[in-house]
């Protein structure tokens, strides 16, 4: 069912499905994952999650995230939403992965076994308006400095892990020793 999610144990090991309201209701810990893509500036392209989704509304996040369905890889729903989302598609490697709880507005949870990727695209991003509001390109200073004037305009999963995905692709240059392809 399109509206399942993968609910897993703290291995990522499969422990069922249930539909992605629900999941986000009770807290119960599920697969997802957090896209990052830069340009050749090694600028980040970030979102404006849409006022009108079910959490996190209005709020700046990393370019895509989302959840597998039941019988869907990691690689495959991740390149599934980046085209949904942000109408781009490109190579995605998979570069850490964590898990995080936190409590959101509108009486939801997270609790989310988050795979990591990154991937590489320059050019203008097609944004679907029910999914995002806005998007823009910028560099790790200014973020870092929006981030601290700004904090509670930021996804909590987004301010969880940015800084270790800039860490893990050593600084100005994210491609240059990474090279695995995503193979979950």
């Amino acid at each position: 069912m399109p509206n399942e999610i993968i609910l897993v144990d703290k291995k990522d090991r499969v422990a069922g499905a249930a539909s992605k309201i629900e999941v986000h209701q009770k807290g119960k810990l599920h697969r997802a994952f957090s896209i990052f893509i830069f340009n050749r500036k090694g600028e980040l392209l970030l979102q404006q999650r849409a006022d009108g989704k079910y959490h996190s509304g209005g709020l700046w996040t990393n370019t895509c995230c989302g959840h597998p369905r039941p019988g869907e890889t990691v690689a495959s729903a991740a390149r599934r939403r980046l085209r949904e989302e942000m109408g781009l598609d490109c190579q995605l490697t998979k570069i850490f992965d964590f898990i995080y709880r936190a409590k959101l507005d509108n009486a939801m949870w997270e609790y989310e076994f988050d795979h990591v990727l990154i991937g590489k695209f320059n050019g203008k991003p097609k944004i679907n308006p029910a999914e995002a509001a806005a998007f823009k390109w910028i560099d790790r200073k200014s973020l870092a400095r929006d981030i601290r004037q700004d904090p509670r305009g930021y996804t909590r999963w987004f301010k969880k892990c940015y800084i270790q995905v800039f860490k893990a692709t050593k600084d100005k240059t994210p491609f240059k020793q990474i090279s695995d392809p995503v193979r979950n």
